[in-house]
């Protein structure tokens, strides 16, 4: 038989997208790596990369980098595949990682992936066995669009299949990557760290709690007592995310801890990020490598995977990548969080050098199969099988990029008139065009929007400086006597009022539902829940739906966080209640609704019944909840098309006629949540539809087609008049259109792709 000797023609154009360095993570370094490895092999293509930046001006890249991608926008995953499309690139080899793309669970580097018209080796850094409902999505539609996956240890293969239902023949089991270092007795390096005669143990890497570190150092009493010349080095810098959110405390906590254990000569801190170079006369000094991490479910570990293929013993907690590469003998396992088990292991190599050195030899030997240039080998045979398994679609004519078949576009972030309306006391009621009244001083209510906001934006730092201020707002006003909430407070900070409206202390307790449950600040978090637990018991004896519809939501944002507590899930069983005997007396075939008048804020007496309903398990509750929201759907649409909230110049009494102004952004606003949750329990386009047409309300596609938001400020206007937009741009409106905005956004995982309506 003939054989067919056609020579394999690699890809000329690849192009690589992740971190990359100069930026300091475990992803930026592989992508360059693996990268520059590729562009040696095949000296003839043309390797670029693309760049995810976690910081708005970025990095000073090599040339290598031709794009970057911001990390929170959404928009500029769009332009980047437009750019890998219109240069004909043949290959996208795609680093994931959940944490470092923007949106729900990573969920915006879909929006490069639906757009690229090439084939997609996706390279995945970590892979849950158990991801939470929103990693899963993410994931599934991640194995959808990629042609082929590549992981580094046969455990994340087994979890695809098993979990996600991946066949082996989509999936490359391609080693972590290592540098080419000699294999040289660890005493010849010693000289230049003044170690001669020591024994040396390391551990590098971004340090965080996750290390395990603090169990090393336990460990090490015991290992000193029979050989009193070890030193333990931990090497390199606290990851730059940690030290941004706690400083230096967990650094600070192992030195004290080393103190305190007698062991101020046998370890030593190298606070740096150091570059390969540095690292690989690091390596080189080392007898033992010590990596006591914490989570077992850890697929791979590049850290791992240069110090044994530098042909180093390694001592490890059994997490996946560890088991796989430590097997048999060629490393040592001990129990997770096991001071005496990393001192047994310790000890055992350095009272037996030749079981040592016969560990030493073997790792160096299996890690030549990984050095870059192997796995640059490895990497274009799986991009030739995405290839043969794919014929590359041309790149996307123009003619093609019609409005239907185009992602939905949310306008940029712009959060300057939030800031510019606070101050250190907090947000202030409202504006005079786009200046802060300071005559009319400050409530409850904006505060809490406010700090709803801070919990709900992708990225919480943009206004950390003021979430502070709007939760100290918020504490103020508890009057710890009567477990009630003032309201307004003057700009000479006096209270002017006793207690606030039964509405005004239920989005309180909103806020301070939402803080328990999404804030990463540990002190905010436990203030919002003693706040919370404060004022819970006011709201039974309310009168006021719409008080029992916020603390509701309150309520179940706190149960999010705390299931278990037994106070706020009877509450919440007593408000949900109250809200559907008021449906039981009121609602009538022509009239579904919980009054006989449509006032304000009223979606959220629908949302907060089909959030409980959902929660407790009450299919009425539920069902009421979808129900009157597809009423109330049905009579603010116009005939043209588009959102039309019911006025708040007279609102919607039963038998009269309905006020068409003014309208409200806050109408907009909860109509936008309760739509999103709607199509988050019954996953009907109906409602995606629907909050997308609230929230282009904001946007001009509204009675006079003009736009309330106003792009040049970041500031919305106080409602649509008869005639005109009010140009006074308040707390209430700017924040109606953000938190519309920031839950828009966070809903992008969520609508299916192949539904038309797609964030």
């Amino acid at each position: 038989m003939k054989m067919n000797t056609t020579p394999v023609i690699p890809p000329t154009r690849i192009a690589f997208v992740g971190g990359y360095e100069p930026r300091r993570c475990g992803i930026a370094t592989f992508t360059h790596d693996i990268c520059e490895a590729v562009a040696k092999t095949v000296p003839k293509a043309e390797c670029i990369a693309g760049a995810v930046n976690d910081k708005a001006d970025g990095y000073k890249y090599p040339p290598r980098v031709r794009f970057e991608i911001l990390e929170k926008d959404l928009d500029s995953y769009r332009r980047a595949a437009d750019f890998l499309n219109f240069n004909k690139t043949e290959i996208l080899c795609l680093q994931h990682e959940f944490g470092i793309y923007g949106g729900a669970a990573g969920s915006h580097v879909l929006a490069l992936l639906k757009e690229v018209r090439m084939p997609v080796v996706t390279t995945l850094h970590t892979v849950l066995q158990e991801p939470n409902p929103a990693q899963r999505k993410v994931m599934e539609e991640l194995i959808m669009r990629s042609d082929r996956l590549v992981v580094m240890a046969h455990k994340g293969a087994e979890i695809l299949r098993d979990t996600y239902g991946v066949t082996d023949s989509q999936v490359d089991v391609i080693p972590h990557g290592i540098p080419d270092i000699p294999f040289t007795d660890s005493e010849q390096s010693k000289a230049q760290f003044g170690l001669v005669g020591r024994k040396v143990l390391l551990t590098f890497g971004l340090l965080g709690p996750g290390k395990g570190i603090e169990y090393a150092i336990e460990a090490l009493p015991e290992i000193v007592r029979h050989h009193p010349n070890v030193v333990y080095l931990v090497l390199g810098a606290t990851h730059p995310h940690l030290v941004a959110r706690e400083g230096e405390s967990y650094r600070l906590g192992l030195e004290r801890l080393a103190e305190d254990r007698g062991l101020k000569d046998h370890v030593i801190f190298y606070n740096r990020f150091v570059s390969l170079a540095e690292l690989t006369e690091f390596i080189g000094a080392t007898d033992i490598y010590l990596t006591p991490y914490l989570n077992e479910a850890q697929i791979t570990s590049g850290t791992l995977a240069y110090v044994f293929g530098a042909g180093k013993a390694v001592v490890s907690t059994p997490y996946w990548h560890a088991q796989e590469l430590l097997g048999e003998g060629r490393g040592m396992l001990v129990p997770f969080r096991d001071p005496h088990g990393i001192a047994k292991a310790v000890r055992q190599y350095f009272d037996d050098s030749t079981l040592l050195e016969q560990t030493q030899t073997v790792a160096y030997q299996l890690g030549r199969d990984m050095i870059w240039s192997a796995a640059a080998g490895k990497y274009l045979e799986s991009f030739q099988r995405a290839r043969a398994q794919r014929k590359a679609a041309s790149r996307m004519a123009l003619a093609e990029r019609t409005l239907a078949s185009s992602p939905y576009s949310l306008p940029p972030l712009r959060l300057d008139h939030i800031v510019r309306m606070s101050d250190g006391t907090g947000i202030f009621q409202h504006a005079i065009f786009n200046v802060p009244n300071f005559h009319e001083g400050y409530c409850t209510d904006d505060n809490a929007r406010a700090f709803i906001l801070c919990n709900l934006l992708e990225e919480p730092s943009l206004l950390d400086h003021l979430a502070t201020g709007y939760l100290a707002f918020l504490a103020a006003a508890m009057n710890y006597h009567s477990g009630r909430f003032c309201n307004f407070m003057s700009h000479g900070r006096q209270w002017l009022e006793v207690a606030g409206s039964e509405d005004s202390h239920a989005r309180a307790l909103w806020a301070l539902g939402v803080g328990a449950r999404r804030t990463p600040n540990t002190g905010h978090r436990l203030l919002c829940v003693q706040l919370f637990e404060h004022g819970l018991p006011s709201v039974e004896s309310f009168t006021s739906p719409r008080a029992w519809a916020f603390s509701l939501l309150g309520i179940h944002e706190y149960l999010g966080k705390f299931p278990n507590k037994t106070e706020a899930v009877a509450t919440g069983e007593v408000l949900a209640e109250k809200l559907v005997k008021l449906w039981q007396n009121h609602a009538t075939e022509d009239w579904p609704w919980f009054e006989s008048s449509v006032t304000y804020d009223n979606a959220r007496l629908c949302q907060a019944l089909m959030m409980s309903g959902g929660r407790i398990h009450n299919p009425e509750a539920l069902e009421i909840g979808l129900k009157s929201l597809r009423w109330l759907a049905s009579i603010q649409k116009a005939q043209a098309g588009h959102f039309r909230p019911i006025g708040s110049n007279g609102f919607f009494v039963k038998d009269g006629a309905r006020a068409d102004f003014d309208q409200q952004p806050v109408e907009a606003q909860a109509m936008v949540s309760a739509c999103l949750e709607a199509y988050r329990i019954t996953h009907e386009p109906f409602w995606a539809d629907e909050a997308k047409r609230a929230f282009e309300w904001f946007l001009g596609r509204n009675d006079l087609e003009l736009p309330l938001y106003d792009s040049t400020t970041g500031g919305c206007g106080d409602g649509l008049h008869d005639d005109r937009v009010n140009a006074n741009q308040g707390a209430e409106s700017s924040l109606a259109f953000h938190l519309s905005h920031a839950e828009m956004s966070q809903a992008a995982h969520l609508i299916s792709p192949s539904h038309h309506f797609s964030l």
